[in-house]
């Protein structure tokens, strides 16, 4: 048989397909007014392992292929139920009601907790987020985290990662322990100068300070160098405060422009990064969730288990749904052996989405677990599934895509969780929203 007369054969088969594959969605609508109308969960794992069952055993060698065709084809028609159901819930109420707010404006003013001294670069952060803002410097992250959790201060800002460096997995670590929401987020173009006191020359240097992201966004130079000690720091504007304020001529410190003028201190050489282009983005994080104009970005935090196809399964219902994911990184789960989370961020807009998104009544009950969740640590002992396929946990949203993004419409429901939209485990609302670009704070 010619490949021409192949492939006509091949269409024909695809036009029965797709009939065949209209008239199954049209079911699925059916079954969803059913569930409805019946207050029923939108999965049955019971019937879809069965049907699974079925088909792999009639599949023959092919099975695998078989599996995955009507794997995806559950998903696909989980998610549009979860569009169509419509079941008022607590959580339902809470965004509904945070959304009908007046889409709130991001305020300029109040205090807002920075890891550092004057002049750091997550100070510039705090400038940008809150112009009129009153800044309480601490000397941890650990600390800032702190200060917002105990409402001693409305805001803090966090580096969260660096487009040379990496993700700031301190940070990542940290948000798994306490209750917070990211509420906005900011990005600045970072500058790393090499500051001694002055009349210091470069041949003088013997130790320099700095803060152990600068340290690797300058790998090149340092590497470079011969019988030098590079002693990492709390901050940059630290190290270059206690360079200036030690005296000491045989150290310098990587750091800002901005960091020279404000500690006395001469620059020995402003070309010391590893790349021009390098960003570091920034969390401003608060108590409680809040939907602020402008939101532009979704971002979740997701457990799988450990089986194949189990993010396939996950990243397959946002390509379905055409939803484009901007980032996607893999986390140590904090205080469990070779446990892993994800953290996705998506071009998706809370403020256009449905209320019934996080409608869905729960499948079945949570037995007690103890949870390792990210951000906003809401989940409790008891109120999270046994063995979830996957949890999931929003802690950004925004408006930056005009699409409906009806996410993860399948799996369990919780439906007392703090989420607007249908995911299984436990999601938490926090919106980010992006904000323009300044210079660089160096030239």
């Amino acid at each position: 048989m010619e490949l021409s007369e192949i492939r006509k054969h091949i269409d024909e088969v695809d036009d029965q397909l797709l009939q065949l594959f209209l008239q199954r969605m049209d079911l699925a609508d059916q079954v969803a007014a059913y569930k409805n109308e019946h207050h029923l969960p939108i999965l049955n794992r019971e019937r879809e392992r069965a049907v699974l069952a079925k088909v792999t055993e009639q599949a023959g060698e092919r099975e695998r292929y078989a599996y995955h065709l009507f794997s995806t084809l559950f998903e696909l028609a989980r998610s549009r139920q979860a569009e169509l159901i419509s079941a008022p819930t607590r959580v339902a109420a809470q965004v509904k009601a945070s959304l009908e707010a007046g889409s709130a404006v991001f305020p300029q003013t109040g205090l807002i907790a920075c890891q550092g001294v004057e002049g750091a670069n997550s100070q510039a952060a705090c400038d940008r987020l809150l112009p009129r803002g009153n800044i309480v410097y601490v000397k941890t992250f650990e600390a800032v985290a702190a200060a917002v959790e105990s409402g001693l201060c409305k805001f803090g800002v966090l580096p969260i990662e660096n487009s040379s460096n990496g993700s700031v997995r301190a940070v990542y670590e940290l948000l798994q322990d306490h209750r917070l929401s990211v509420v906005r987020s900011t990005r600045l173009c970072i500058r790393h100068e090499l500051l001694a006191l002055p009349g210091v020359k470069m041949s003088d240097i013997t130790e320099i300070y700095s803060h152990e992201q600068a340290i690797g966004q300058c790998g090149k130079f340092l590497a470079g160098l011969n019988g030098v000690r590079v002693i990492p720091c709390d901050n940059t504007a630290v190290a270059a405060k206690m360079v200036a304020e030690s005296g000491n001529r045989h150290a310098a410190a990587i750091s800002s422009h901005p960091c020279a003028e404000l500690y006395g201190l001469t620059c020995l050489n402003d070309a010391i990064q590893d790349s021009d282009n390098n960003y570091t983005r920034f969390f401003c994080i608060s108590k409680d969730p809040v939907i602020y104009a402008g939101a532009n970005r979704i971002s979740l935090i997701l457990a799988c288990n450990n089986r194949p196809g189990a993010l396939y399964e996950i990243l397959s219902k946002l390509a379905a749904l055409n939803i484009n994911m901007t980032k996607l990184e893999s986390c140590p789960v904090s205080g469990r052996n070779f446990e892993f989370i994800f953290f996705l961020e998506l071009e998706a807009s809370a403020a256009r989405t449905s209320t019934s998104w996080a409608a869905t009544p729960r499948s079945e009950p949570w037995p007690r677990r103890s949870s390792a969740c990210w951000a906003a640590n809401w989940a409790t002992a008891g109120r999270f599934p046994s063995t979830p396929p996957w949890a999931a946990r929003i802690i950004a949203s925004s408006n930056w895509s005009r699409r409906t993004c009806p996410l993860f419409c399948s799996r369990r429901i919780w439906a007392d969780s703090m989420s607007p939209f249908p995911t299984s485990g436990m999601l938490c609302p926090t919106v980010t929203s992006s904000i323009p670009r300044r210079r660089p704070l160096a030239a």
